[in-house]
Parts: C-alpha cells; structure tokens; sequence
C-alpha cells in the first residue's frame, strides 16, 4: 500500500494552489492511494526483455518526393488580395499598432 497520506495531499493541493475542503481531502487521499498502487503493480509486471513502447502499434512516417511542381506567379498568387504593396499582401495591423 502506498504511503501518501492527508498532509502529502494538503501538500500538493497547496503547491498547486487548490483549496481543498477535509472531505476533498479524504476523499483524494484514497484516490491516489488507488492510483499509486495500481501503477506500482504495473511496474511489478514489467520485465527488462519487454521493450518500452509508446504506442501499441509499430508506425512509420511515409514521405513522398519533394518535387517541384507549377506552381503560382507572384502575380497569381497577388491577384486576388484586397491590397498588395511591392510584391506582398497588405494587411492590417492586430497588435494596436495602427497605421
């Protein structure tokens, strides 16, 4: 059984600046004593010839060729902005800075 206890509880709630009412208290002392246990019956489980995994299921990242394709003039890609100055969209300021 694990030994976390009311003041470990009262301790962490006040790092974490959570008011806890005593039944709170009581009630997430048995809570984490659950959780505690439980993880620590995990790591009984757990063997060194058991590789650590993080997902239940191999992945791999599938990439394709990076090739150059048609792709937009400037003016293309200009020609449907609102405003555009000197080869780039115009946008308004968003950070009080008013132009």
């Amino acid at each position: 059984m694990s030994d976390i206890s009311a003041d470990t509880v009262r301790h962490l709630a006040h790092l974490a600046r959570i008011d806890l009412s005593d039944d709170e208290v009581a009630h997430l002392t048995d809570e984490l004593r659950v959780i505690v246990d439980n993880i620590a019956k995990v790591g009984e489980v757990a063997t060194p010839d058991v590789p650590a995994t993080s997902h239940p299921i191999p992945l791999s990242n599938v990439y394709r060729e990076d090739v150059v394709a048609d792709v937009l003039t400037q003016e293309q890609a200009l020609s449907g902005a609102p405003e555009a100055n000197d080869g780039r969209f115009t946008v308004s300021a968003i950070l009080g800075e008013e132009q």
